[in-house]
């Protein structure tokens, strides 16, 4: 939602209604207001005028009062960091469905849109977030392509970022995976720093410590959320960054890190979520269970709704937002049990958007069109034979999974042919996977063996692959394997589960192949039926998309599979699949 400047006028009630002189336009009488510059609870009025906060104190009146006697009050939630495709949700969809958890504002890099469709990606962002009762903040993505190891939709160079620089909603630099090329001294990564050198620089080193971390700290980055360690976050927020710490769906930092965090350095820490998936929203919340965590934990309650509020606000320069104080944003959380973060109420600018854990926001308008026609995917034409490894004889490199990590293990070993050709072995859960590159239409397609998903059939395959997202798919036949990528295709992107050509589920994802048209009520079910077709035909993984979309991804070891065939990510080369010797 885009701040309105104030007037001379709106001013001069504002103050007004501040001194007690005219009614406020609303007042929650009586609730429990937690301080986060003290630290306290203190009983008391809020007073609400033009969307701000006009006051705190026992004997504000208003046009429209509510009793909060029974409640807690405290400011609507930020999150610094998050991956909107990542939910598979359009960001107002995702704005419903994170306003009823108490979150009015987050801070997203929209990278992996932008790997897909370059600027036209990041102006879609941006429109969808701008006419919602929501802050949807943007940072601008600094590595698209993630690597010269793959084919993405688009190259943004600095001077295609900076554009961007115009825009209000875009606050700096988003995560600066390639922390190489800054140890490196990169030209093409240097020039995206000094253009946003006035503007917060998000860090992303994980277990960079020592003199690279010095390095990387002296070109300006400021914030890290790639810490697993305890030690490794130590350093990084003793050295100035904020440190922030991730509970998402994939990655779960908050056992390990949240230790570190003392009423001393307390001001140097936030929590985010990076990835965040819709089940997992609907099933658990968002920041709120963080919070409840983090205070079950033992960590003080007025300390964590601060970093998930003040501090990130503070280190995004968000001014005037995330506590409950006269001149603050009246973004506002109403809480029944402030230890259990209850939602009770959410005002976003003054205005009521959920009451009794509930939307009263109407949601999203009409979901407009699609930046570009979500179907078919511009990928070059396939058959069967596409899908082919011919077999030189010898031992092949096998990507293998890890139960619960995005890395792989690499296994070199015998695998079984017919007629000069590469066989799956299911019995030994040996399957083909296979890349096919959706951008421009080039043809090419990675192939691949992979351990670890337990088809004994079929096939399934998604449009979601970081980081350049390109079709990703497993399977036991080559004709199998085949019509799961044809079937994402037809539908523009998505997942899908085939079985003997027939698709056994089908999940679209109409915006860039990404993200669904449908609030999370209708893509949940959708989701879990895909999961539960996936074990039809012998998947044992909670989650076999997200195991899938991350065996594209060159930069986490050991061995990848991209458009542009195996690479070994320790050696970050492309490599045959076949091992001489």
């Amino acid at each position: 939602m885009q701040q309105v400047k104030i007037s001379l006028e709106s001013l001069k009630r504002r103050i007004a209604a501040a001194r007690g002189d005219i009614p406020s336009e609303l007042v929650l009488k009586g609730g429990q207001v937690v301080n986060l510059f003290s630290g306290k609870i203190q009983k008391g009025d809020v007073a609400i005028s033009d969307g701000v906060i006009v006051g705190q104190g026992p004997v504000y009146h208003g046009e429209k009062e509510l009793d909060a006697s029974r409640q807690w009050i405290v400011p609507g939630l930020i999150d610094g960091h998050l991956h909107i495709e990542s939910s598979m949700l359009s960001p107002s969809h995702l704005a419903a469905a994170l306003l009823v958890h108490g979150t009015t504002a987050i801070v997203a890099d929209p990278h992996e849109i932008a790997n897909v469709m370059g600027l036209d990606g990041i102006r879609y962002m941006l429109e969808q977030g701008a006419h919602i009762p929501f802050d949807i903040f943007f940072m601008a993505p600094s590595c698209v392509p993630a690597t010269h190891l793959e084919t993405s939709g688009a190259t943004l160079a600095a001077s295609d970022l900076k554009g961007l620089l115009k825009e209000p909603r875009i606050l700096g630099l988003a995560e600066m995976m390639n922390f190489p090329g800054v140890l490196m001294g990169d030209p093409q990564v240097l020039e995206k720093i000094v253009l946003f050198q006035d503007r917060v620089l998000d860090g992303h080193a994980p277990l960079v410590g020592g003199y690279d971390l010095q390095a990387y700290l002296s070109a300006g980055m400021g914030s890290d959320h790639e810490s697993s360690l305890r030690q490794e976050a130590l350093e990084k927020m003793e050295n100035g960054m904020m440190l922030m710490i991730r509970e998402g769906t994939s990655a779960k930092n908050l056992d390990e890190l949240l230790p570190l965090v003392t009423e001393k350095n307390a001001h140097r820490f936030c929590f985010v979520s990076d990835d965040l998936h819709a089940e997992d929203i609907e099933a658990r919340g968002h920041l709120d269970y963080v919070l409840r965590r983090a205070i079950r934990s033992g960590l003080d309650p007025a300390t964590a709704v601060r970093l998930a509020s003040w501090n990130p606000a503070g280190y995004f320069g968000r001014r005037r937002r995330g506590a409950v104080a006269p001149g603050y944003r009246a973004d506002l959380v109403l809480l029944n049990d402030l230890y259990e973060f209850d939602v009770a109420s959410v005002y976003k600018d003054g205005r009521e958007v959920v009451r009794d854990g509930r939307l009263t926001w109407s949601g999203p308008d009409a979901h407009k069109a699609s930046p570009e026609p979500p179907s078919p995917l511009p990928i070059a034409p396939l058959t069967a034979d596409s899908f082919r490894i011919l077999h030189p004889g010898g031992k092949a490199r096998i990507i293998e999974l890890v139960p619960g990590q995005i890395i792989t293990r690499k296994s070199v070993g015998p695998v079984p042919s017919t007629d000069g050709f590469v066989t799956t072995d299911p019995e030994k859960d040996l399957l083909k996977l296979a890349v096919v590159e959706r951008h421009k239409k080039t043809g090419n397609i990675g192939l691949g063996l992979v351990r670890g998903f337990g088809l004994q059939k079929g096939a399934i395959a998604s449009s979601v692959a970081h980081d350049s997202h390109n079709v990703i798919v497993a399977g036991v036949t080559d004709a199998e394997i085949c019509a799961a990528v044809e079937a994402v295709r037809d539908m523009g992107g998505g997942l899908v589960v085939v079985q003997r050509g027939e698709v056994l589920s089908a999940v679209p994802l109409e915006i860039a192949g990404l993200m669904s048209t449908q609030p999370i009520h209708t893509l949940v079910p959708r989701l879990q039926a895909a999961k539960r077709a996936a074990v039809r035909i012998g998947c044992p993984l909670d989650d076999p998309f997200m195991a899938l979309s991350f065996l594209a991804l060159p930069v986490i070891p050991e061995l990848k599979l991209t458009d542009k065939g195996l690479v070994d990510v320790n050696r970050f080369e492309i490599v045959p699949l076949f091992a001489s010797g």
